[in-house]
């Protein structure tokens, strides 16, 4: 059985494709998601491909995972900036963590530049937009390998 990777994604990244595509890109989080799942399937994942713009819905999520996920990916989106709620979930479940942003957080707005996420995660992609979920489930593999070999 291949782990379980959980993919969070928060607030308007329902909208993906439509919103700001001149930031977010073109693709669709249905696009990302099969794209995903497809990597994953690469990768001997299985991904668990999630979205609310509920900050209680990726708490929920988060805590669900402790015994279940080999590792998230999480792409908070704003919530990434304001929610303690949700980096106090991912440092309880102690599982490997991966953040991810569609843009490049650091050349955007000065309150976007701050992750409260980022304490929880093991590293950031950012900037690459759709593409960085590829990248970020590459590392949560070499992570979730290392964790099995006593790494």
């Amino acid at each position: 059985m291949d782990p379980i990777i959980l993919i969070l994604n928060g607030p308007n990244l329902n909208l993906l494709g439509e919103r700001e595509p001149e930031i977010y890109g073109r693709q669709t989080l249905a696009d990302i998601e099969a794209m995903c799942v497809e990597r994953g399937k690469a990768l001997a994942l299985e991904v668990d491909f999630r979205q609310s713009n509920s900050e209680g819905d990726l708490v929920e999520w988060v805590q669900q995972a402790r015994g279940r996920a080999a590792g998230i990916v999480i792409n908070a989106g704003a919530l990434s900036h304001t929610s303690i709620a949700i980096l106090d979930a991912l440092l309880a479940v102690e599982l490997p963590v991966v953040e991810v942003h569609l843009s490049n957080i650091f050349r955007r707005e000065h309150f976007r530049r701050h992750s409260h996420v980022a304490r929880a995660a093991k590293g950031v992609i950012c900037g690459f937009g759709g593409q960085g979920y590829a990248l970020a489930l590459e590392a949560i593999a070499r992570l979730v390998g290392d964790k099995d070999q006593g790494r």
